[in-house]
């Protein structure tokens, strides 16, 4: 069974944690931004051109959509 933390423990706790935390460099955030950016744009890329070529090779099989 869990035991129950005073309040103020856990807010001491908490800050004791978030003190040890790297945060990052702005310019480290903007990188990681831009390149979560540029992975999205480019898998979207990716999918949109296999779902034409899919549909085309389907189209083509099946012959529907004349």
């Amino acid at each position: 069974m869990a035991t129950k933390t005073n309040p103020f423990t856990f807010l001491q706790q908490v800050r004791s944690e978030v003190s040890k935390v790297v945060w990052p460099s702005r310019r480290e955030a903007l990188i990681t931004t831009a390149m979560v950016f540029a992975m999205a744009i480019a898998a979207s890329l990716f999918f949109t051109l296999a779902d034409f070529v899919l549909s085309y090779g389907v189209q083509l099989l099946l012959g529907v959509g004349r």
